[in-house]
């Protein structure tokens, strides 16, 4: 009976993983092949023209990828401070351990649509309004939407992410290590950064795939914070040139096609081929990732 329970048990895990597997690979497919046709290198290089109706979505890409390099750039060394805090520091029956762990278990509940009103008040109006205020004399400089402000805001949605994944991977370091560093004479800061940490960048890593395969993707947080559908360009680099400035992206873009479009069957190819590009260059920025983790693994403690 037990045999028979367990060959049940197996079953079903096979079943649900081959339906879970098939329905992914009927969505890649219909897209790639979908998204094929219209795929090009003019496509992929040149700039949108005749208000994104011709062209290409360069703009689009270099803005994507910026966003998300800008997102982590924020989000990584705040966890993994965060992290550090919880894993190393915080006693469990403390208050601030308390306070900290439900404050990252909410913003990981809160909706991303929440997170794009919290941009627009919190980092727009109050931080960048500050700053011309203090700097510019009143004049919008900083005040306005941007990508500098639209990665500031998807730093946040991701930084719940990026914490539990750092925080489980320092916990699961033996403790062993630490001893033997504290008995040779360091300290308990030279003990985390010169061994704990060292053998935790696959974690690190690890939340940083996470927060990229979100954050490439998020639309709504954007929407209010910096993201435009079409800028024009003249030079070498598409917008934005300085961090004040807005910016566009393939999720926006893919979101403006769908739901604004006078002509869905005119717009369905182009559609399909931003799609696809979206999720070639999130596959890529992971597999970035990925690589890197690679390498941090043969990083060990001295």
């Amino acid at each position: 009976m037990r045999r028979a329970l367990d060959g049940g048990t197996v079953a079903l895990c096979l079943i649900a993983t081959v339906l879970i597997v098939a329905m992914l690979a009927v969505i890649v497919g219909d897209i790639a092949v979908k998204g094929w046709a219209r795929l090009s290198w003019e496509f992929l290089t040149e700039a949108p023209s005749n208000r994104m109706t011709e062209g290409g979505i360069f703009p689009a890409i270099y803005g994507t990828v910026l966003l998300v390099l800008l997102m982590s750039a924020a989000a990584v060394p705040f966890g993994v401070l965060v992290a550090i805090y919880l894993a190393e520091y915080a006693r469990r029956d403390s208050y601030w351990y308390r306070a900290t762990r439900v404050a990252v278990s909410n913003l990981a509940g809160v909706p991303s649509i929440v997170f794009g009103l919290f941009g627009l008040g919190f980092f727009i109006q109050s931080i960048g309004g500050g700053i011309d205020r203090a700097f510019y004399g009143g004049s919008v400089v900083f005040g306005q939407p941007s990508i500098l402000w639209a990665s500031m805001t998807m730093a946040v949605l991701t930084l719940p992410v990026v914490i539990v994944s750092v925080e489980e991977t320092l916990r699961a370091v033996p403790r062993d290590y630490r001893e033997a560093s504290l008995a040779l004479g360091a300290t308990r800061l030279q003990t985390i950064f010169r061994v704990v940490l060292p053998q935790s960048w696959a974690g690190v890593m690890t939340g940083a795939i996470l927060a990229v395969s979100r954050g490439a993707g998020e639309v709504a947080p954007v929407l209010f914070t910096g993201v435009a559908y079409f800028l024009p360009y003249r030079g070498a680099l598409p917008p934005p040139a300085a961090p004040n400035e807005q910016f566009m992206q393939l999720g926006y873009h893919v979101y403006v096609l769908a739901t604004q479009s006078p002509d869905v069957d005119e717009t369905m190819p182009l559609l399909y081929s931003t799609v696809l590009v979206l999720l070639v260059l999130t596959f890529l920025l992971n597999v970035s990732a990925i690589l890197i983790r690679k390498r941090m693994r043969r990083w060990k403690a001295p």
